[in-house]
């Protein structure tokens, strides 16, 4: 390690939809932290992570980190006053699909930060939808005073363009999850899962899972295929026809289809709604435990030969550990993510064929090779680029502590 140039701990508060359970966010809580760890590690910096946490308990639990409540202008002024700065993200924080309250709550933040004096770094987000043009200025205003941006797709680079914010303002870099390692096998054991799935080969995250899959799948047992589901349409008409895509494939050739929950109660309750659609069809699914640690969740994608989401990070999770995937899109974010990989959707919530979905489905079970071989160096490109904002953003606190010495 490099001596450490300013001789102090920088304390870090993040900001983003953390403390709910869901495995794609804490993810990218998780993602960043590792990445952050690594950077201020190999540049000698000391950095100390302030989590604000829907529930900061939990959080402090499960990432051995300071965690302090997310709602109330007292405790995040409270948390600024102490930092050396504000990361903003990773996520789709910038939107107001979900809501009218994500976009004023996360600019907000960022705008005490503003107040206390500190910096704000805007990590790897997905900025959009903006339906509601009076956010539009207020959201280019953030970015042309933040120390640093970046975003984790083209889209929202040119949407930010749009806006009036300039190209050279803003970074393009993957989703922080590309990053996430995977642990050593007993590091994240669950025991809840350890009658109902295989136990999986441990491996780096720069390293291909084609072994992993192969090693939890014998040649006399079906393939794992992982399915994410999410509820969606009204009218579960979307999830109808993702069980009767599954249900063509099942009907092609034996496979094991796993529904991995992202979210505690949604997902499980989309799972078992697909479960038992497939029921009716002629076959079955299992139902995976919705893990609270990331790196559980990444190890139960791992194990699959094949991987069908619709959450995004279920789609992140698969090209981190080499997984072939098919998307099923319901926001533009599925679609640029797979775009980066050269991918387009299966299908919609709009439409799914099938007949279509089995017959690609069974060709990347037959031929996954293929596929790792096609999409190897714009993975690698992916994980290695993951890093970026973690390393600018050590950067900036090294350049202005020697810029302060210089004084």
């Amino acid at each position: 390690m490099k001596e450490n140039p300013n001789g102090k701990v920088n304390r870090l508060v993040l900001s983003g939809y953390y403390g709910y359970r869901n495995s794609g966010d804490e993810a990218v809580l998780l993602s960043i932290l590792t990445a952050l760890e690594q950077a201020s590690k190999t540049k000698g910096v000391a950095i100390e992570p302030i989590v604000l946490s829907g529930d900061p308990a939990w959080t402090e639990k499960q990432y051995g980190v300071r965690a302090m409540p997310r709602m109330g202008v007292g405790n995040i002024r409270a948390a600024l006053r102490g930092s050396d700065g504000l990361i903003s993200g990773g996520g789709s924080l910038l939107q107001d699909a979900t809501g009218l309250g994500s976009i004023p709550y996360y600019l907000g933040v960022m705008e005490i930060a503003r107040w206390c004096g500190k910096p704000a770094f805007v990590y790897a987000q997905g900025i959009g939808p903006v339906n509601r043009a009076l956010f539009r200025p207020w959201i280019a205003r953030a970015m042309r005073k933040a120390a640093y941006a970046s975003v984790r797709d083209a889209e929202s680079a040119e949407l930010l363009a749009r806006f009036g914010v300039p190209h050279d303002r803003i970074d393009v870099v993957p989703d922080p999850v590309m990053g996430l390692p995977l642990p050593p096998a007993a590091d994240d054991a669950d025991p809840r899962s350890a009658s109902s799935a295989p136990a999986g080969a441990s491996g780096d995250a720069f390293g291909g899972a084609g072994a992993a899959a192969v090693a939890a799948s014998p040649a006399d047992e079906p393939p794992i295929v992982g399915v994410s589901v999410r509820f969606w349409r009204g009218d579960r008409a979307d999830l109808d026809r993702a069980a009767a895509a599954l249900a063509a494939l099942a009907g092609r050739r034996s496979v094991r289809l796993r529904m991995l929950p992202f979210h505690h109660g949604s997902d499980e309750d989309a799972s078992r709604y697909v479960m038992e659609r497939l029921g009716r069809l002629g076959a079955q699914a299992e139902l995976a435990p919705a893990h609270e640690a990331p790196q559980a969740m990444l190890r139960e994608v791992d194990r699959c030969a094949l991987m069908f989401g619709m959450r995004l990070h279920s789609l992140i999770y698969a090209a981190n550990r080499e997984v072939p995937l098919l998307g099923l899109s319901y926001d533009p974010k599925i679609d640029q993510f797979l775009g980066r990989l050269g991918e387009q959707p299966i299908g919609t919530t709009e439409a799914l064929d099938p007949e279509a979905f089995a017959e690609r489905a069974a060709s990347l079970l037959d031929h996954p090779g293929q596929w790792r071989a096609a999409k190897a160096d714009a993975i690698h490109r992916l994980k290695a680029e993951a890093v970026r904002p973690a390393e600018r953003i050590v950067e900036f606190l090294i350049n202005r502590a020697i810029s302060s010495q210089s004084r």
